[in-house]
């Protein structure tokens, strides 16, 4: 008596896009086939693969007879269409025909749905198939699904995340070994952590259409890129690293997604931020080294919760784009359909000064009696306290002190952004303040 997945016919699975990850999903659907045909009750066909040269050397991993360059004919014949190419056009041309014709739609383009992505829920729940884009974020790790169906029933406060492999190595490059920015971020590049062109990564575009996502999905309101404060780590210097050890933090560059139900500031809504941040050693995330990513997820009812793991890569994001290729091939066989976007809340994006937070300010002042005494009254007039206060015995070898100048550490308490960064202004400002070396904000006390 033949087999559930013997007995049904084929699905057909079109894959865009060849590059790291696309070969990677055409390996897999490959040598796991028959475990992959088990799980869905169906045989998985890999009916095409669009590129756009097929001429162009490929991995042996890759049947070339399955290349065409005609990704629009592709699309319009399979039952399953997975999306691997990146960028905006044509990833949404194509996966808007693809959803037309009837296919259901797995992509891991997270600039796309950051972007758009309301464009292409409405359009599959108008055709009523699914949507599915676990690898979009944090690549292997399983953080879509737990926040859109796993914490459905219950109420997200918090999202806390490295989202970005190849800012984590430069930064942990740069705490365990003392090299700076710009070395780091080539050996990285070295090792394929990150591309000829590293901005994405180290202006925090990757990391801030990353939070959009989670925010849209925890929250159940629609958040896109735009509405994402954003600041790369181009700023972070090899002394403020040093300095962030010596205070018992590391630095990380955070996606932070909270939900503030208004307070002593009266604002009510969603915040969402990417930035550099110091973690205290304490924290989990702070544990996480080289290209890993990790999430770190608030809820009233579950309490908190860490997803980590390798956040790219091809095999690794593959990995999660099967699980929702077997997802999608499921509803296929036994019927049902995936989780539809959620916007019911429709709650306000807040502005980023509207953010809670804490700064770590260090400035070089006049070393006199009385000094400290002014910069705390500037604090206190915009409502800001100082946590601590530190000042080295001796500064750095690499810096040259200059006669009659101290340099101070201040740690503020929380407070609104708005009021923060007018305090550092007001303090600049200062006669005996001769220059503010560095602000970061502090994140997960």
């Amino acid at each position: 008596m033949p087999s559930a997945a013997e007995s049904h016919p084929p699905l057909r699975v079109a894959l865009l896009g060849c590059g790291v990850v696309g070969t990677q999903v055409a390996r897999l659907l490959t040598e796991q086939a028959d475990d992959l045909a088990s799980r869905v009750g169906a045989p998985l066909e890999l009916v095409g693969i669009a590129v756009r040269d097929a001429s162009a050397p490929r991995d042996a991993a890759v049947d070339r007879s399955l290349l065409t360059e005609d990704a629009a004919g592709l699309v319009e014949r399979a039952d399953i269409v997975v999306e691997v190419m990146g960028g905006t056009e044509p990833a949404r041309s194509l996966l808007l025909r693809a959803i037309e014709a009837g296919a259901a739609v797995v992509t891991a383009n997270k600039a796309l749905l950051a972007e758009d992505g309301p464009t292409l829920y409405k359009a599959a729940d108008a055709a009523g198939v699914d949507i599915y884009f676990e690898a979009a974020v944090a690549g292997a790790i399983p953080i879509v699904r737990p926040v859109r169906e796993s914490l459905a029933g219950d109420r997200v406060r918090r999202v806390l995340g490295i989202v970005n492999g190849t800012t984590n190595y430069v930064l942990d490059q740069m705490a365990t070994t003392g090299r700076g920015l710009d070395e780091a971020v080539r050996e990285a590049q070295d090792l394929g952590y990150a591309e000829a062109d590293p901005t994405a990564d180290v202006e925090g575009y990757d990391a801030a259409a990353k939070a959009a996502i989670l925010a849209s999905l925890a929250f159940h309101t629609r958040v896109s890129l735009d509405d994402v404060a954003r600041e790369g780590i181009l700023a972070v210097t090899a002394d403020d690293v040093a300095w962030a050890a010596q205070t018992g933090h590391v630095i990380k560059l955070l996606a932070i997604a909270e939900r503030r139900d208004g307070g002593a500031t009266g604002e009510a809504g969603v915040s969402v931020r990417v930035h550099p941040a110091l973690v205290p050693t304490s924290h989990p995330l702070a544990n996480v080294r080289g290209s890993f990513n990790a999430v770190f997820v608030e809820a009233e009812s579950a309490g908190e919760l860490m997803f980590y793991g390798r956040g790219a890569g091809g095999a690794p994001t593959a990995s999660a784009v099967l699980g929702d290729v077997v997802s999608a091939a499921r509803h296929r066989v036994l019927g049902g359909k995936g989780p539809q976007e959620s916007t019911y809340a429709e709650l306000p994006i807040l502005p980023p000064s509207a953010a809670v937070t804490r700064y770590q300010v260090r400035l070089d002042v006049e070393d006199r009696p009385g000094v400290l005494a002014q910069v705390a009254h500037a604090l206190a007039e915009h409502g800001v306290s100082i946590e601590a206060v530190r000042q080295p015995t001796a500064r750095g070898a690499a810096d040259v002190a200059e006669p009659g100048v101290a340099e101070l550490l201040i740690t503020t308490h929380a407070a609104p952004e708005s009021a923060l960064s007018a305090t550092v202004a007001a303090v600049a400002e200062l006669e005996p303040v001769r220059t503010i070396t560095s602000v970061l904000r502090v994140e997960g006390a």
